[in-house]
């Protein structure tokens, strides 16, 4: 017999506890168990009890063998014969979890075709459902009248049923399903709440891929024919659904707006939260629109239900993203909602008193906040933190407190989540507000002594590293760096290393300092301290060499890897010893998530050296280059500078599958088309692309090389070479045609027949653009790259970009056509954000580096309006990355 589980069901409870029936219970005892359902004289008590274990063990996510589940089935269905009521509802569950076979189901149609015309309404409910869980489309048709019926019965038991099960067979026999809307509209009009729900969300999935018919079902419903709060709540999603597909609430006659405002009025507070979440979610909503919805919602703020105070905060808390001050007459309300019993109600009221609040208020909301924090878990406090960063960001002048109150609780117990949150928080700070940056460090140099977190450790050090030495006093942190070279781990101690070393490369009166630190560092046990502190003296005693300037010095200290640290992996381990020494410079600096794709969906195999390598950048890209060296053809075009992913040119499952990479070099264009054949009876041979420049016309075809022979399911190359004028980002598209001579082969034989017959195969447009001259190289500091970068290079325009379903496809559509990498993350695009600002960084053809600011702004009717700045190493680039964006 099965031990109970002993569970407490609540701390903060009198020691209330539960038990569990199911612990320890084994799929074999429970299988002996069903022997029972073979008594001549039937325990509906026990089988009830066993088919709960039986159903609970497949809830749990055991799995019956074949001959285990068919052993089930069928004396589960012995149990038919009893006529207790409980037993057969226990019956019908069992039967639509086991899924029966095709073979199994005929076995129980039978009792289920019974049960479906019983005068006993609930086995008339449960069997059809059941029964349309299990059969085929075939036997659908068998009962398809009795479902029709069932559909308008009057007991709305059966006709929930019949609608829900409407739901589930509209995935698999939809064209049945849609022959059933006479009896689902008159199933619309009926005064069952739950017959009226189902039936609405049928009605709607049978005419979802129709647009005009969604929105004349709307306009007929909308006229006062539903009384369901359930079904009012479909209906009110389905108009939010319209009115953005149309935006026909905008401007002059506009039902559907007047009807979400109607629902405000109704008597049940679903349909009033309901209409008011999808006000407030409306695109272009204007503050005199939203007004009716606040208020509603304002009214929920001090209702004694917690769900519904829950539901009216959360909503306010994302209007106030957009539409900060609609909100402001609520926080009043707001306030007293900061002490709730919730934690949930209470955090949101926090965050969207942080949205909403004035200069003024800053500082009551932050000692209201401060008891605040001790009584949440960490994911709320995540939230509060992110939106105190929000705030300073907004009233930079209050820097002082909101950064006190960030240091306060960054001293508080806590996690890595929320901690890493707090010192984020700090850092962006420190480098969006300059006033912030001396408290700001100080408060990072105060944690770290007590930091128990190795990462958060490492990353204030990099910080301090970069932004110490550029305050007035740089010499009070070195105290708290060497602290960490004696007190932690051998991590910490290697960065504190590095810290100290960048104090000591740019100021040069702690240089003798930082001289006898370092030496001290050399005694330390670990090989990465040691041979940081040997490194680090040698560079600034200079007596070892990185450049030739004080700049190289720096750069090297300071400058981030140029290169991803996967393609140098890569390449050090492919590295083989020799007298030539390693060369970082071979070493591909592009980012690349796919280095390159297969065709997954025919399993064949890809074309091209590079198909073979599934993992590494840079072994893709010296595969390719010692390739493409090694054709007389293109032997002296010089360095490859890019190679992109290739680029299907065949749909799936057709003949012949082709895909093209495009090789950039500095004055060329080189065109591998990957080709298979993927006809066995066929070899393909002298086969050539045929590729047509008159779109492209900067482009001149000055090479190529066929491939001699392509037998089947054996991928080969074919090569096409363009020169492009000198200093000229030459763009186009091409046409292309494969050519081939194709031979039948004999499929017992193998042997190709001597005669071959001329053929060719259409292929898809190719396009070169802009993107295909930069390179994806991050940065690891985005702001150290760009102020180490000439200002005079710097070039700044604003660009319209006309209306876009949202910031974030305006952000990404730019990100596609400068080609470029995104750094710290700012390629995501908060929801419901107004602005943002996204930081690019990558390599033009040239070896040019490029840096890139990106500020986004979407005005309501989803205007976007864009500010461009560029660095670079050379001015011409930095214009031409604005005319890139220009013309794109």
């Amino acid at each position: 017999m099965a031990q109970p589980l002993v569970v407490k069901k609540d701390d903060d409870l009198d020691e209330e506890e539960y038990y569990s029936p199911f612990l320890g219970i084994e799929k074999g005892a429970v299988l002996q168990e069903a022997r029972v359902f073979h008594d001549p004289q039937l325990d509906a008590r026990r089988c009830c009890q066993v088919i709960t274990k039986l159903l609970y063990l497949l809830n749990q996510g055991d799995t019956f063998t074949k001959v285990e589940a068919t052993e089930v089935f069928f004396a589960t269905t012995k149990l038919f014969q009893s006529k207790d009521a409980g037993l057969r509802r226990m019956v019908y569950l069992m039967i639509k979890e086991l899924s029966p076979s095709a073979d199994e189901v005929i076995i129980v149609t039978s009792s289920l075709m019974k049960d479906m015309n019983s005068k006993t309404d609930m086995y008339r409910a449960n069997a059809i459902r059941v029964l349309c869980r299990i059969i085929d489309s075939t036997l659908l048709t068998q009962i398809e009248r009795y479902l029709k019926q069932a559909i308008v019965d009057k007991n709305p038991v059966v006709a929930s049923a019949a609608l829900v099960s409407g739901i589930y067979l509209l995935q698999t026999s939809p064209e049945v399903v849609k022959r059933w809307s006479n009896e689902v509209q008159e199933a619309v009009q009926s005064r069952a709440a739950l017959v009226q729900f189902h039936a609405l969300a049928l009605l709607h999935q049978i005419r979802q891929n129709d647009r005009l018919a969604v929105s004349k079902l709307v306009t007929s419903l909308t006229r006062g024919s539903v009384r369901s709060p359930l079904a009012q709540c479909l209906l009110i999603r389905y108009t939010s659904q319209v009115i953005r597909e149309s935006g026909v609430y905008q401007g002059g006659d506009r039902p559907f707006f007047d009807f979400l405002e109607s629902c405000l009025r109704n008597k049940a507070e679903m349909v009033i939260l309901e209409a008011a979440r999808a006000i407030t979610e409306l695109n272009g909503v204007t503050s005199r629109e939203l007004t009716p919805a606040i208020t509603v919602l304002q009214l929920f703020l001090s209702s004694s239900k917690p769900v519904l105070r829950f539901a009216a905060v959360r909503t306010l808390n994302k209007v106030a993203s957009t539409h900060p001050l609609a909100v402001t007459n609520c926080n009043i309300d707001m306030e007293s909602l900061i002490s709730d019993q919730n934690r949930s109600v209470a955090t949101l009221a926090i965050t969207t008193l942080l949205k909403t609040g004035n200069e003024s208020s800053v500082d009551r909301l932050m000692k209201q906040m401060t008891n605040f924090m001790s009584d949440i878990a960490d994911e709320f406090k995540i939230v509060v933190v992110e939106a105190i960063r929000s705030l300073c960001l907004k009233f930079p002048l209050k820097y002082r407190s909101l950064m006190n109150f960030l240091s306060n609780i960054l001293r508080e117990e806590g996690g890595f989540e929320y901690k890493k949150a707090i010192v984020d928080s700090i850092i962006i700070l420190i480098r969006d507000i300059p006033d912030a940056k001396e408290s700001g460090l100080f408060h990072l140099c105060e944690f770290i002594e007590d930091c128990e977190f190795t990462y958060l450790s490492t990353q204030i050090l990099h910080f301090l590293g970069n932004e110490g030495p550029k305050t007035s006093d740089p010499s009070k942190y070195i105290r708290y760096i060497y602290n960490r070279v004696i007190l932690e781990n051998a991590t910490v101690r290697a960065s504190a290393v590095s810290t100290l070393a960048k104090f000591g490369a740019l100021v040069d009166s702690l240089k003798p300092r930082i001289f006898v630190l370092l030496r001290r560092c050399l005694f330390d046990g670990d090989d990465e301290v040691r041979d940081r502190a040997t490194l680090y003296l040698k560079l600034l005693g200079g007596e070892a060499t990185v450049g030739e300037t004080e700049k190289d010095v720096n750069e090297f200290l300071f400058g981030s890897l140029d290169v991803p640290l996967v393609n140098l992996e890569t390449s050090l381990r492919n590295y083989e010893p020799s007298d030539v020494p390693f060369d970082i410079s071979s070493v591909s600096k592009e980012t690349k998530s796919q280095p390159l794709a297969e065709k997954k969906s025919t399993g064949k195999k890809s074309a091209g050296p590079a198909s073979a390598v599934s993992g590494s950048v840079s072994t893709v890209d010296a595969s390719y280059e010692k390739l493409l060296s090694s054709i007389p053809e293109f032997a002296d075009f010089g360095k490859l500078f890019k190679s992109s992913a290739p680029v299907e040119l065949t749909e799936a499952e057709t003949e012949y599958s082709v895909n093209v990479v495009k090789h950039i070099f500095d004055r060329h264009v080189v065109l591998q088309y990957n080709c298979t054949n993927t006809i066995p009876e066929q070899l393909l041979e002298q086969v050539i692309v045929l590729v047509d420049a008159s779109e492209a016309d900067e482009f001149l075809e000055v090479a190529s090389k066929p491939l001699e022979s392509l037998p089947y399911d054996s991928p080969g190359q074919t090569f096409v070479a363009f020169e492009n004028p000198e200093g000229v980002i030459a763009t186009g598209k091409f046409s292309n045609i494969l050519k081939f001579f194709v031979k039948e082969v004999d499929p017992s034989t193998g042997e190709a027949e001597d005669d071959g017959v001329e053929d060719e195969y259409q292929l898809e447009d190719l396009e070169i653009v802009s993107a295909d001259y930069m390179l994806k190289v991050g940065v690891s500091n985005f702001r150290n790259a760009w102020e180490n970068m000439d200002p005079e290079t710097e070039r700044v325009d604003e660009y319209g970009l006309g209306v876009r379903e949202s910031l974030a496809e305006a952000v990404s559509a730019v990100i596609s056509i400068l080609g470029m990498q995104p750094c710290e993350g700012t390629d995501v695009v908060p929801s419901n954000s107004r602005s943002h600002t996204c930081l690019l960084s990558g390599v033009f053809i040239g070896n040019v580096k490029v840096l890139v600011r990106l500020s986004f702004g979407i005005s309501a009717p989803k205007e976007v309006a864009m500010k461009l700045a560029v660095r670079s190493d050379d001015p011409e680039i930095s214009d031409r990355i604005h005319e890139i964006v220009a013309n794109g």
